[in-house]
């Protein structure tokens, strides 16, 4: 399998007003040079934990095992102030998604990212299981330009139409993906040749859905870079009968980080 590994280049002559580091989009805590790990929290707890095991990112939900939902505002206030990291909040709502205008979405969206959020999670398909190209931007826009991240892109009936879709969408930091419905263990291989082949869905894509360690390496050999764990980050593996575990959370940190390493070639300490 290819090994994708860019070269970053710091150019000494970059004025200062037009310095990628100065845009807050390229916040140290949501940079990609490194194998990043987001964690789904439910609560402060949670946020804490996966905060001291080394997590990059928190994505805050509410009922995830019934799919992932918006959690109230209160919660997501308690969960931002609980960590220095970022907070991506899901931006979904119970029951049926009436067609038109997202305006409760946009209300919500614009209060949870008020309280701290760095970004929301949402997508949207239309009747004929396509991306919905044309909801999506609006709510964007709506929600003034926020960051967001695919969710729900694998219920896409077509999946070589539905990355072409969802590339050059306004405001779309990353795609969460397992390549499949049924989760990675089906849809690895899949996920594994497209990032390969186009280096724009190994940008994009945040492998997660049922990820399992022995994944890892190769989907960090074709480039993936942005991994998302649930239930696994959790004691016993469960969401409604444990919390996450800061040493399942830091074993997990270890094996990113090692798997990267050993793809760009860099020796290890042992």
């Amino acid at each position: 399998m290819t090994i994708v590994s860019p070269d970053q280049v710091a150019d000494p002559e970059i004025d200062p007003e037009n310095d990628p580091d100065n845009d807050p989009a390229n916040d140290p805590g949501d940079g990609v040079d490194g194998a990043q790990l987001h964690v789904v929290v439910v609560h402060p707890r949670d946020a804490e934990a996966a905060t001291a095991g080394g997590a990059d990112r928190l994505l805050l939900s509410a009922d995830p095992e019934e799919g992932h939902f918006s959690p109230e505002p209160a919660q997501v206030s308690a969960v931002v102030r609980a960590t220095d990291l970022p907070v991506w909040v899901v931006l979904r709502l119970h029951g049926p998604q009436p067609a038109g205008p997202d305006r409760q979405l946009a209300t919500l969206g614009s209060t949870f990212v008020e309280l701290g959020a760095r970004g929301v999670a949402y997508g949207f398909l239309d009747h004929d299981l396509e991306i919905d190209r044309a909801r999506c931007a609006a709510l964007c826009a709506d929600l003034g330009g926020v960051p967001w991240m695919f969710q729900g892109f694998d219920e896409a009936l077509e999946t070589d139409r539905a990355w072409r879709d969802v590339i050059g969408l306004p405001g779309l930091e990353s795609v969460i993906s397992a390549g499949s419905t049924r989760g990675l263990s089906h849809g690895a291989d899949e996920l594994i040749t497209r990032a390969e082949h186009d280096p724009r869905v190994a940008e994009l894509v945040t492998a997660g859905g049922a990820l399992t360690p022995d994944l890892v390496p190769w989907l960090v050999r074709a480039g993936v870079r942005r991994f998302a764990i649930g239930s696994s980050a959790r004691a016993g593996g469960s969401w409604t009968r444990g919390t996450v575990d800061v040493d399942r959370v830091r074993s997990w940190r270890m094996l990113l980080d090692d798997a990267l390493s050993r793809a760009l070639g860099i020796p290890s300490d042992d």
